[in-house]
């Protein structure tokens, strides 16, 4: 960036270290970047996946039943111009611990409070790129899988991330033969 002395607080660009994933990082802040600071991830949702390998389609892997010890939100923004509420696409996001189905068409945001079990969250379709925003409200990542909502079956296409409950370690399990997360 330039040399203004605020520059530090326009972020442009993937977090270093990050792999190059399928929903391109375009901006984030956490602790990494600002000591306290939450965790604030922008991501590109292009029309079919890329640089996950092993996931052809949308399809291919979702993000399964899990809960955080801090609030989150999950903001989806369509990019059509002559439409802001068309998202371009279609996300099926399942809500509750009974897993109550949503189908996300129209840009809006998801609040979740603390505790709160949500997932899965599966890219059906996408007609359009669009963004997706989360803010979660803790410094430290913290997720529990609940794999244990969902039939075998379906845990097979889902990626899962256990961190800061029993350890601080970031664990990810992800679909066979997909490497990545996305």
């Amino acid at each position: 960036m330039g040399t203004n002395k605020y520059d530090k607080y326009v972020i442009s660009g993937p977090q270093p270290g990050d792999p190059p994933s399928s929903g391109v990082k375009v901006a984030w802040v956490n602790d990494e970047k600002f000591k306290g600071s939450h965790q604030y991830h922008v991501h590109w949702v292009f029309q079919s996946p890329r640089n996950v390998t092993g996931l052809k389609t949308w399809q291919d892997m979702g993000h399964g039943p899990h809960e955080h010890k801090s609030p989150e939100a999950v903001i989806h923004i369509g990019t059509n111009p002559d439409d802001p509420m068309d998202l371009g696409g279609e996300i099926w996001f399942y809500l509750g611990p009974e897993l109550e189905k949503h189908v996300i068409t129209t840009s809006c945001l998801v609040y979740l409070p603390a505790g709160f079990i949500h997932s899965p969250w599966v890219i059906k379709k996408v007609t359009r790129p669009f963004a997706i925003v989360t803010v979660m409200q803790e410094t430290d990542h913290t997720e529990l899988a609940h794999p244990e909502l969902i039939s075998k079956e379906e845990n097979e296409k889902m990626m899962y991330i256990d961190q800061g409950y029993s350890s601080p370690e970031r664990i990810i399990t992800t679909p066979k033969g997909i490497k990545g997360e996305w």
